[in-house]
Formats: structure tokens, C-alpha cells, sequence
């Protein structure tokens, strides 16, 4: 039980702490969401969406990088705090106030769990929904720049199966000299010169006027060719390259459980899903990626417990320690290392089933030993 004095000093350490968290998650956030934006100006530049789906694709994405650098910050948040404390001479006051340090390192593991909700919430709902909101807002997508992107003299091949080239461009909707190749299959496909075209927007949909030109159809058989005066070139037909079909990262969490229960408890490999449009088949490989999935958003979460430990081994030595600067180092250096190796385990974490246990599994063992040897050290100090 905490009595009020204890209460004050654990609120303001808990305070600083999260303050700290906060201001440095924040601000790396939106350092790595800017440099992220940047490159999704790819989006406009290249396969010709508009600005609002830009803005709206690069904004749904935070979420995601939030989630990303949280373990690493909380490690810091904590690491620096207790550091500050120790420096300032303010975690005498918790020991003065009789607060044993095994309390101490309870209550930053209680603490702990707050963080861990967070991370689940991102990971398992928030995240994967936004994203997929996202790559919705791909597939809406009308490539409103798409005249922007034809320029002279310059092949572009921006939407997929189609490669348009423009000797001049008389305005941002008249051209001369152009080359079109459709490719209608494998083994077909059609090859469009005309003497002039004009790019309008007929019943909402894009269509390219083609004036006093050829077709070329090929196959494997034959070849044929024909003139035109005037034709229409429907484009909305064709879709971007960008990727539209959902990720495993964008499926919902309760999709991934499906999956896996239709695999492993019903044991059938040739079950065919609908998520948004797109068909997903629950096979061997695809289970395995949903293994690796569930343990990025389920597990690697737990080794936030797995920090507070480690950083708590910092209260195991005092400043006045000649190994206090040799101590710190360690700790700085293990707790790093624990954060690599989470994120190293998801690759191995669906490989087969005997990974998938051990995996799954390790963060818990960790924890205990960690755990129980923090707390044996400090007893094994006290006599």
C-alpha cells in the first residue's frame, strides 16, 4: 500500500517521465513523417494522384510511425529520468521516504502497463485501420494530375499496362505526335499513332481524342493495321502502379485471427476471404505472414516490460560508484540491444511452429528472469 507521501514523490517522478516521453515522441514522429511526406510526394510527382489524397495518404500514416518508435523512446524517457533522478540526488527522497526499491521497480511495471495498452491500441486497431484507410484512398484515386504528368518527349508509363510518348504539347490538353502501346494480355497487345489528340473529360470519364492515326494490333499469330480519322482512347479503364491491393499490415486484427483459426482449427488451406474487394486465400505461406503479423502487434509489445527491467537496473548502483558511468553504458547498451532483437524476432517468429512457441514465448521468459534477478541483486546488496 502507498501512503500519501509516496504518492507524491512516485507522481512526480511518473510526471517527468511521461512529459519526457511525450515531447520526444512527438517531435521524432513528426521528424520521420516529414522525411516520410517528402518521399510520398511520389504520389503527385509520379503516378499522378491529386494533393488531397497525398495529404490524406501521408496523415493516416503517423499512427504507424508513432507506433514504431514508442519502445525506443520509452526506453529512453525511462533511462534519462531515472539517470536525472539519480544525479540530482532526488531518488534519495524515495528511500528516505521509506519506498523499498523493489516498490519502486513494481510501481514502474504497473506504470509499464499504461504504455502497453497504448502500444496494443496501435498496433491491433488504430494503425492497421488507418493505413488501410489510406490504400482506400489509393483505390478511389482518379490520377486528377494525370495531364500534368504528359510531358514532351518523355515516355510514361505512370499507369499500368499502358506507355503514352508526346512529341509536342500544344497545351495541357492538346498534343502532337502521339504514341500509345496498350497492353491488352501476355500475348497481345495494340500500338495507337496519330497525327494529333486532345485529352477531355466526357460523362466523368478521361478519354483521349485521337485525329488521323493507325492502329497496330499484334499476337503471337498475326499482325494487323488499320487508319483512322478519329477515335476515342477511353483511359479510366487503366489504373495506376501504385499499389492498391491491401497489405498484411492494413488487415484488421480480428481478419488475422480468422485466418489462423480457419488454418489451424478447422485445418483447411483453401479458404478464400473478401477484405475490401480483394480476395486473400488463408494458405501455408500466407498463415505464416500473419504469424509474423500477430506477433509484431500481440507480442512485441510485452518487451516494453522487458525495458522497464533493464532501466531499472540503474537504481543498482549509486553516483558515487567509480562504475556508476561503466554501469550506465551497459544498461544503455542492453536495453538497445533488447529493442533490436524484438524487432529482429518477427521475422523468425513464423517461420515454422516450433519458432512461432519459442518466439511467442521468449519475451515472457525474459521478463521473469529479468525480473528475478533485479530483485535478487538489490537483496543480495542490502546484506
Amino acid at each position: 500500500m502507498i501512503n500519501f507521501n509516496e504518492k507524491i514523490v512516485f507522481k512526480k517522478f511518473l510526471l517527468d517521465n511521461t512529459y519526457f516521453f511525450l515531447l520526444c515522441s512527438v517531435s521524432l514522429s513528426l521528424i520521420v513523417w516529414i522525411v516520410q511526406a517528402v518521399n510520398f510526394l511520389d504520389f503527385m510527382s509520379e503516378d499522378g494522384h491529386s494533393f488531397d489524397i497525398y495529404f490524406y495518404f501521408t496523415i493516416l500514416n503517423f499512427p504507424k510511425i508513432f507506433k514504431n518508435i514508442l519502445p525506443f523512446i520509452f526506453f529512453i524517457s525511462l533511462f534519462y529520468t531515472i539517470s536525472k533522478y539519480e544525479e540530482n540526488n532526488e531518488l534519495k527522497i524515495f528511500w528516505i521516504n521509506g519506498i523499498n526499491k523493489i516498490k519502486f521497480i513494481n510501481v514502474l511495471i504497473k506504470y509499464t502497463f499504461l504504455f502497453f495498452l497504448l502500444q496494443i491500441f496501435l498496433t491491433t486497431l488504430l494503425s492497421p485501420a488507418l493505413q488501410d484507410k489510406a490504400r482506400s484512398y489509393l483505390k478511389e484515386s482518379n490520377m486528377d494530375f494525370f495531364p500534368s504528368l504528359l510531358q514532351e518527349k518523355k515516355f510514361i508509363d505512370t499507369v499500368d499496362k499502358l506507355t503514352i510518348f508526346i512529341e509536342k504539347k500544344i497545351s495541357s490538353t492538346e498534343f502532337e505526335n502521339i504514341f500509345l502501346k496498350d497492353e491488352l494480355d501476355d500475348n497481345k497487345s495494340q500500338i495507337i499513332f496519330a497525327d494529333k489528340g486532345i485529352l477531355k473529360q466526357i460523362d466523368d470519364k478521361r478519354k483521349l481524342i485521337l485525329f488521323d492515326g493507325k492502329f497496330l494490333n499484334t499476337d503471337e499469330k498475326k499482325t494487323t493495321i488499320f487508319n483512322f480519322a478519329q477515335t476515342e482512347f477511353d483511359l479510366t479503364k487503366y489504373a495506376t502502379k501504385t499499389i492498391t491491393h491491401p497489405k498484411i499490415q492494413e488487415l484488421s486484427t480480428f481478419f488475422l485471427l480468422r485466418c489462423t483459426h480457419s488454418y489451424f482449427i478447422e485445418k483447411t488451406d483453401d479458404r478464400f476471404y473478401t477484405y475490401n474487394n480483394s480476395i486473400l486465400q488463408c494458405n501455408e505461406g500466407f498463415v505464416k505472414e500473419i504469424n509474423q503479423e500477430l506477433f509484431d502487434r500481440l507480442i512485441k509489445p510485452i518487451y516494453l516490460f522487458l525495458i522497464t527491467i533493464i532501466s531499472c537496473f540503474l537504481i543498482t548502483q549509486y553516483k558515487e560508484s567509480h562504475r556508476y558511468k561503466f554501469h550506465k553504458s551497459h544498461i544503455f547498451f542492453y536495453g538497445f540491444m533488447i529493442i533490436v532483437f524484438s524487432e529482429i524476432s518477427v521475422n523468425f517468429a513464423g517461420k515454422n511452429f516450433t519458432n512461432t512457441v519459442v518466439f511467442y514465448l521468449m519475451p515472457l521468459v525474459f521478463i521473469l528472469f529479468g525480473y528475478l534477478i533485479l530483485k535478487n541483486k538489490l537483496i543480495y546488496k542490502k546484506r
